[in-house]
């Protein structure tokens, strides 16, 4: 049994981007999925994201469950029949919804693993944290939004950042079979992205620095997501080699 066509709000998504060293990047990413690049660096990051509403297509508004949720992406291209396609590699998902944790796998797309978040989100500042539940993944983000990007954003320009992201609506998810990936693609009713000014930002993943040696990953922006109404369309999986994720 898999998912079947949701709808939902997204009632605010963080996008935390890294700019990364294609050759660290490499050595994370399994087959068949290959850096996806912009500026010359491969791209990774953090969405967390809390939906609300979420429902079969069936299911009339106001009627759904929400839940706070995480999820570590790399950007990639790969090729599938011949065809060049790109999206995220999804190699950690957390949820706080336990009926997440324990569907993931079975009827959602990926392991998903429980976490505790806190959250506080006050007149346009935003600080959210999570621990998982097994202990290996934590994040830390602290913001507010902002009128542009950082001066030494790679992407030079909100729309050049929210073009890029956009194209990253097709996720493929790590999960218990090595080799297996979950297919999931995003789809909005409207993308409208602002950015966010981040103050403190913190990653189990991508602070590992034996998976990413000093030097090869620095963060490069943050953009915000808010009210925007969603579907989520499951899709077939890939196979190729696994890489070991701790976690």
């Amino acid at each position: 049994m898999k998912l079947p066509a949701v709808r939902g709000v997204i009632d605010r998504r963080i996008l935390i981007n890294y700019r990364v060293d294609p050759g660290a990047l490499a050595d994370v990413l399994p087959s068949p999925f290959e850096p996806k690049l912009a500026g010359g660096f491969g791209i990774g990051g953090i969405c967390l994201i809390r939906l609300k509403h979420i429902r079969p297509q069936f299911i009339p508004f106001g009627i759904g469950i929400g839940s706070e949720n995480a999820a570590h992406r790399i950007a990639v291209e790969w090729t599938d029949g011949g065809v060049r396609r790109e999206g995220v590699y999804i190699p950690r998902r957390d949820t706080s919804s336990r009926l997440n944790a324990l569907a993931g796998g079975r009827i959602f797309p990926g392991t998903h693993h429980h976490a505790a978040f806190e959250v506080d989100e006050e007149g346009g500042r935003y600080a959210v944290s999570f621990r998982s539940g097994d202990g290996a993944a934590s994040v830390r983000v602290i913001g507010r939004v902002a009128d542009d990007l950082p001066q030494s954003s790679l992407f030079g320009s909100v729309d050049a950042a929210s073009s890029f992201l956009k194209r990253g609506a097709l996720g493929y998810s790590a999960t218990p079979e090595p080799g297996n990936y979950d297919g999931l693609e995003l789809r909005c009713r409207k993308w409208h992205v602002e950015p966010l000014a981040v103050d403190e930002v913190a990653s189990s993943f991508f602070d590992d620095r034996s998976r990413f040696p000093e030097g090869t990953v620095t963060f490069d922006c943050a953009l915000l997501m808010r009210g925007i109404e969603h579907e989520w369309h499951g899709q077939p999986p890939l196979r190729g080699s696994a890489v070991t994720v701790p976690g």
